[in-house]
Order: C-alpha cells, then structure tokens, then sequence
C-alpha cells in the first residue's frame, strides 16, 4: 500500500472541487495481532479505512455520526465494495480513495470507470498515491475527481495540468458536479 499522503509534507496537496485544500484525512491501520472483525476507528472525521476492514465492519461503520473513507488497493475486487445484492450503498462511506503505487500501474483507471458506471458511485472518488502532474488530467477523464498531490510536485502545477488539452479523441466518464 502506497504510503503517500498529504500530512507527510506541510500545505495544500488536495485538489478537489478545482481548489487546492489541506488534506486533513488519516489512515486506519488495524493492529495484526487482532482478529481483524471489530476493528474500526474511533466516530470522528476524516478516517481511511482499507477496503478490508469496510468488508467486515461497514455495519459497524455506517452506524457511525462521520462517514469513513474506503481505500481500494489496484487489485481490488470491487465486489467486496458492495452490498450482497451487488449495488454500491453510499451509506456511511465519506469517499473512495484510489491507491496509485506507481505511477505506471494503470488498474486504478479501471476501478475508477468502474465504480462511476456498473455501480453508479456518485460520491467523491480520490487518486492517492504516486499522482503526479502528468497523471491528473487523464486521472479525471476516467471520473476521478479529487487528487492529493504527490509530495515534491507543486500542487499549483497540478492544477494548471487540467488545461493542459482541449481536445480528446477518447470518451470521457462524467463526475459529479461540485456540491
């Protein structure tokens, strides 16, 4: 799992909404000497929590006051996302975060297509990782729609990329409007 996330470097490395923000959003990561099941983190906001611990505890999680982010790893089976009738329930889930190891590792393109068209997820859909300035553009062709910045790139630069073409040859999959 990509270790890369905004509070290791000081400053606005999230771009949502076509602003740079603070990224304010903390991993959970369960202790392995415990039975996985039950394991969740504490009721307050900006939490992360691996696709793992949504499969066994997301009722647990959506009785919670603040939704949880859901991280998806590139292999992820987007299955285990979902409900057993196979319909992605936002309940409970404040976004999905998208991990991006390497910038050449292409399978988060298809778990963002996807998620905006066979399950019809409308909620924030983040690229973490090795998001780079080069990637964004075609990071938000595919739907994504928030993108922390990797560490080292200007997040400035990052945002100007989104002009970068005005022409496309390939579809695109529309996001959802801004809030």
């Amino acid at each position: 799992m990509s270790e890369v996330f905004a509070h290791d470097a000081p400053g606005p490395h999230l771009i949502r909404g076509g602003r740079l923000e603070t990224d304010t959003a903390r991993l959970f990561a369960p202790d392995p000497e415990v039975a996985a099941e039950g394991q969740v983190p504490r009721d307050e906001p900006g939490w992360i929590v691996p696709l793992s611990t949504w499969k066994t505890s997301r009722a647990t999680l959506r009785r919670h006051h603040h939704p949880v982010a859901v991280l998806l790893e590139p292999d992820a089976d987007l299955r285990e996302l979902a409900d057993a009738d196979g319909t992605l329930d936002p309940s409970g889930i404040a976004f999905i975060a998208v991990d991006f190891p390497i910038y050449t590792d292409g399978r988060g393109y298809s778990l963002a297509q996807l998620l905006r068209t066979r399950y019809q997820w409308q909620g924030e859909l983040r690229a973490v990782g090795d998001v780079m300035i080069d990637t964004i553009h075609y990071q938000a062709r595919v739907g994504f729609d928030s993108f922390l910045v990797k560490p080292g790139h200007d997040p400035h630069k990052a945002l100007a990329a989104f002009n970068t073409f005005t022409v496309h040859y390939q579809k695109t999959y529309p996001a959802p409007a801004a809030a």
